[in-house]
């Protein structure tokens, strides 16, 4: 199982938001490329990055931070936040992301996810972010009425071979991941006409839970808080759950 580190953007900084609210923000770091380079160094085999104020506006606006970030760096970088059109997506993959992640769009715009998916099939991720096991989308400001189940089985459907599951409840709080939410949703991807990978976000703050997400089965893990806090160093953690 992989060990993602994330790193969020906000105001060209990198920052932790505590269950995605904007208005409890944590400053770790000035400059998000220095950030993602220790990160590297520490042996990350991809990063994840997250423009939070594209997210909430709709529309890329840590573009050029991100841009940075990527052509200075070797390590894979999957990056999200604000990505609703194809001129966006292009434009990130062209720089060098190795995957963009979609959130709203594949809620509100699944032309544009389906149209993605022709064109970058293994380069496109799917964010479901549920609160109570409702998607919400617009940086997480809006509840969509879908379950995280039902958006599941439309978006493999449609063909999306990869989803990244965030239980905003958890997010940045540092207590545990929803292992059972995660538990069914592996299971429901599992039985699929066409399976889906998942990469469990939100809640992870210690080895003992990565060695839980490895037993559900999921493909990678996305930590943040807990990197940053040191609660968790990413050595040990690669360590204990690498192959």
């Amino acid at each position: 199982m992989q060990v993602i580190p994330a790193i969020d953007i906000r105001g060209g900084r990198c920052v932790r938001l505590e269950q995605g609210d904007y208005s409890r923000e944590t400053v770790f770091g000035e400059d998000p490329l220095a950030v993602a380079r220790r990160w590297r160094e520490a042996g990350a085999s991809c990063i994840h990055v997250v423009d939070l104020d594209g997210a909430r506006e709709g529309r890329p606006r840590n573009a050029e931070v991100i841009r940075r970030l990527l052509v200075a760096m070797s390590t894979p970088v999957q990056v999200g936040g604000g990505i609703r059109d194809m001129a966006t997506i292009k434009s990130y993959l062209d720089a060098g992301a190795a995957r963009v992640v979609l959130g709203t769009a594949a809620v509100t715009d699944q032309t544009t996810l389906i149209s993605a998916l022709a064109l970058f099939r293994d380069r496109i991720a799917v964010g479901v972010d549920a609160r109570e096991g409702i998607v919400v989308t617009e940086g997480w400001l809006e509840t969509s009425g879908l379950t995280a189940a039902e958006l599941l089985r439309q978006l493999s459907e449609l063909g999306v071979r990869r989803i990244i599951y965030t239980d905003i409840r958890r997010d940045g709080m540092l207590t545990e991941p929803n292992f059972a939410a995660i538990g069914e949703l592996l299971e429901q991807a599992s039985g699929l006409p066409a399976p889906v990978s998942v990469i469990a976000s939100g809640g992870i703050s210690s080895i003992q839970h990565l060695r839980r997400l490895a037993e559900l089965g999921v493909e990678a893990a996305i930590v943040g808080k807990a990197l940053y806090t040191g609660a968790m160093d990413l050595r040990e953690a690669l360590a204990a759950v690498s192959p």
